[in-house]
């Protein structure tokens, strides 16, 4: 509705659900005044900056495909999801956990980001950091919880970074980054629960016998490239790695 000011809105303090998306906003000061909010959406706006007042019930945020540089100023200690996709973010420092601490899912897609460094959030169990310019991955060993990461469309070449701390850690998309060498793959042993991988339109994943050989290092995947493993396919995985154990004795 092309509405640059919302100051309306402080007189409804009661107001739970707020959806302002597709409007021209750029500062979110007046909703400070609304202490029972529990779910934000402000997505195709102007915003420049998250900063908002501290909301004390607010669990829910969306601020997808603004103008956004940076995670300063971002503190509800009720926050469970928080969307910045579609920004301008060019480093993941401005979290803090010490105000994020109920934070699980955390939504990065579409931003500048060129390593993870800064994201000590170690209830997070969601993150999806697809399509940035990632070259390095830094501070993923405070991501204890994490279950699910998506990294597709970036730039990584190799896949130091990963942590046996990550021990819940069971998809991860690397799906169109420069992984040219299983040895990097190999690198995933450290991943104790990894059920779930996807390696396609990597250059390793043109190596001879690339699927049979991503088994054999990983023997608890139970799906590649969206594709689950057969039984034969393990079978024959466990059979060479048994092999390649007897050689090297």
């Amino acid at each position: 509705r092309h509405l640059t000011d919302i100051s309306l809105l402080k007189c409804f303090i009661h107001l739970r659900y707020v959806d302002l998306s597709g409007n021209k906003l750029q500062d979110l000061s007046q909703l400070s005044n609304l202490s029972h909010l529990l779910w934000l959406k402000v997505d195709d706006n102007l915003l420049t900056s998250a900063h908002m007042q501290e909301l004390p019930y607010l669990q829910v945020i969306s601020f997808a495909h603004n103008r956004i540089k940076d995670m300063e100023g971002i503190g509800h200690p009720c926050l469970a999801s928080l969307s910045l996709k579609g920004n301008k973010i060019q480093t993941a420092l401005g979290l803090s956990h010490s105000k994020l601490f109920s934070l699980q899912t955390l939504e990065l897609r579409g931003n500048k980001l060129e390593s993870t460094a800064g994201l000590s959030l170690p209830k997070l169990k969601n993150l999806y950091l697809a399509q940035n310019a990632i070259r390095s991955l830094e501070g993923l060993e405070e991501l204890e919880q994490l279950t699910t990461l998506h990294l597709r469309d970036n730039q990584l070449e190799t896949l130091d970074g990963f942590s046996t701390s990550m021990k819940y850690l069971q998809y991860l998309n690397l799906r169109n980054n420069g992984i040219s060498s299983l040895e990097e793959v190999a690198k995933l042993q450290v991943l104790p629960m990894l059920q779930a991988l996807v390696l396609l339109d990597n250059p390793c994943s043109d190596e001879p016998n690339y699927r049979l050989e991503v088994l054999v290092l990983l023997p608890h995947l139970q799906r590649l490239d969206k594709e689950f493993v057969e039984q034969e396919e393990q079978v024959e995985a466990n059979k060479i790695r048994q092999e390649r154990v007897e050689e090297d004795k």
